[in-house]
């Protein structure tokens, strides 16, 4: 037996005796456990799963292990999704630390930094929140004010982010901030992590129309950050964001993932609510739901085929901008699907006629367009994919009606 066989021979193993039953379903809202100082566990299966996951330095299975990790080669760690897909492994736990800070890290931290930083992040200990948009800087997003002034040895930092996730129940942030106004828009931005227990931090959540919201625009008011929290360069952080951004795609890429089983199985859900076709349009609706699935599994596969790429050491930055807007546009159009199908019961809103099962669904149809913006408007990915995948020149401007020539 080969070592990579060996390996699977033992992972498969470890899997089927560590992962409780009950953690290879698919999973509802309030299923997900986040890494945090304080972490929630919907069921002791759930603690369970999480701590011998962590005990296994399997959060973050690639990283050195130096850093947390159990130091996989990229084999490994291929051999280690599979199986995990292969019984519907549920996430242990969710983290923005892991998927997003912590590559950056790895990449452009100081020594100190990745030491500091990462083993917490490892080990789930931390709950991490993203500060990059602002009131007038979202889509144009190196337009943020948001200021972080020199003051010896540490920055005071004035200003708010908004459409900042869980930024009331988060324990740090990462946060691009401007460092130099007098300088191009691009060139004056820094990248620096803080406590949000600092003085000074002020989380406020924003409700949607869903009646769930995760959202919070964050105020800061003179809040005090260590210089030694700066990631990266003074002034470099737009390179850094970038690079972030890349794995912001990917990571909400993974909630089509078959590492997260969908809470709503719509072909399920579609024989269930439209049991025998019988008119022309149920036919036709029942045509939408089996192409949305197609296209799901497609996706899936395609998600399978740019980690192998990713492990290879291709370039994958265009492919992720296309794999975020082609998962939310999919998403949304397998909701459009699922209320067509409930018909009278898809608008109930807390009305005891309806049941949770079709409150669910119609919250998350509403949601289903918030992912169209969050991590980048599907208009802003499409920008991304004609210009860095396709090679497209910039649009020309059009004349302005009556300039002189």
């Amino acid at each position: 037996m080969s070592t990579i066989e060996q390996f699977r021979h033992d992972t498969r193993a470890w899997l089927e005796a560590n992962c409780p039953l009950s953690m290879r379903t698919g999973m509802a809202e309030g299923d997900v456990v986040w890494g945090s100082q304080n972490p929630q566990f919907p069921c002791e299966d759930a603690r369970l799963w999480f701590e011998r996951m962590r005990d296994k330095r399997w959060f973050c299975p690639e990283w050195p292990v130096e850093y947390g990790g159990a130091g996989l080669s990229d084999e490994e760690l291929a051999v280690l999704e599979s199986e995990m897909r292969r019984i519907k492994c549920r996430p242990p736990q969710i983290n923005l630390g892991i998927w997003m800070l912590g590559p950056v890290l790895l990449a452009f931290g100081s020594e100190e930094q990745k030491r500091d930083l990462l083993p917490p992040i490892a080990r789930g200990e931390v709950r991490w929140c993203q500060g990059f948009s602002e009131p007038n800087a979202g889509s144009d997003l190196a337009s943020l004010k948001m200021a972080a002034r020199d003051a010896g040895d540490h920055f005071v930092v004035d200003g708010s982010k908004i459409w900042t996730s869980y930024g009331d129940k988060s324990d740090w942030m990462y946060a691009l901030v401007r460092t130099d106004f007098s300088v191009p828009k691009h060139e004056g931005i820094s990248l620096i992590v803080l406590d949000m227990r600092s003085p000074g931090v002020k989380p406020q959540p924003i409700d949607l129309i869903s009646g769930k919201s995760a959202f919070c625009q964050v105020f800061f008011d003179g809040v005090k950050v260590p210089k030694s929290q700066l990631i990266g360069p003074l002034n470099g952080g737009w390179n850094l964001a970038k690079y972030l951004l890349q794995h912001e795609r990917k990571a909400m890429s993974k909630f089509g993932e078959f590492s997260l089983p969908s809470h709503f199985d719509l072909l399920a859900l579609m024989r269930e609510y439209v049991p025998a076709p019988q008119s022309q349009s149920e036919y036709a609706l029942q045509a939408r739901a089996t192409a949305c699935a197609m296209n799901e599994q497609a996706y899936n596969l395609t998600v399978q085929r740019m980690g192998e790429e990713a492990r290879a050491g291709d370039d994958i930055g265009g492919l992720m901008s296309i794999m975020k807007l082609v998962h939310t546009e999919q998403e949304r159009d397998k909701f459009e699907v699922l209320l067509d199908a409930m018909a009278g019961h898809a608008f109930g809103w807390q009305c005891l006629a309806f049941s949770e099962q079709q409150l669910a669904i119609t919250r998350a149809w509403l949601n289903s367009y918030a992912l169209t913006i969050s991590g980048g408007a599907s208009e802003i990915q499409l920008n991304v994919i004609a210009k860095r995948v396709l090679g497209l020149p910039e649009a020309k401007k059009p004349a302005v009606k009556g300039a002189q020539s």
